[in-house]
């Protein structure tokens, strides 16, 4: 069986990129049942708002967010910027430079983070399997 090791798949020179936090989000038919479900699991709240149909659950280092009639797929969530207690990180990739190499590894973005601004803004792209995967930056763009 392969291991791969860190950087397998990077070119030379090309630094790892640098996601931030990361949640599935899942697109939940009930979500006072989805709470209550996970909340077993040991899962608790940490965000979020269930009357307006969405909560961030943690337990441990895993995080889940649970969205009822906001999204027609679960997605896989990253948040540059954030550590997982939404603490603001010091040094970290903004989502316009993710963009950039993304776009020069040839990806395809289903939406884009305006180039011109700075701070809070996301992209979207899919995976080979059709997953939507969300960078979504919510924090001021460090300062380089």
């Amino acid at each position: 069986m392969y291991a791969a090791k860190a950087g397998d798949n990077q070119e030379k020179g090309d630094a790892q990129l640098r996601l931030g936090n990361f949640s599935v989000s899942l697109t939940v038919k009930d979500i006072a049942a989805s709470r209550a479900f996970y909340e077993k699991l040991g899962f608790r709240k940490c965000g979020g708002d269930e009357a307006k149909n969405w909560l961030v659950l943690q337990n441990e280092t895993a995080t889940i967010g649970l969205f009822q009639g906001m999204f027609d797929k679960n997605s896989l969530t990253f948040n540059p910027g954030w550590d997982r207690t939404k603490t603001t990180l010091p040094d970290f990739d903004d989502v316009r430079e993710i963009q950039r190499r993304l776009k020069a590894h040839g990806l395809p973005l289903a939406t884009e983070a305006d180039e011109s601004t700075s701070g809070p803004a996301s992209l979207t792209l899919f995976d080979p399997d059709g997953n939507p995967i969300l960078i979504d930056q919510h924090v001021p763009s460090p300062r380089k």
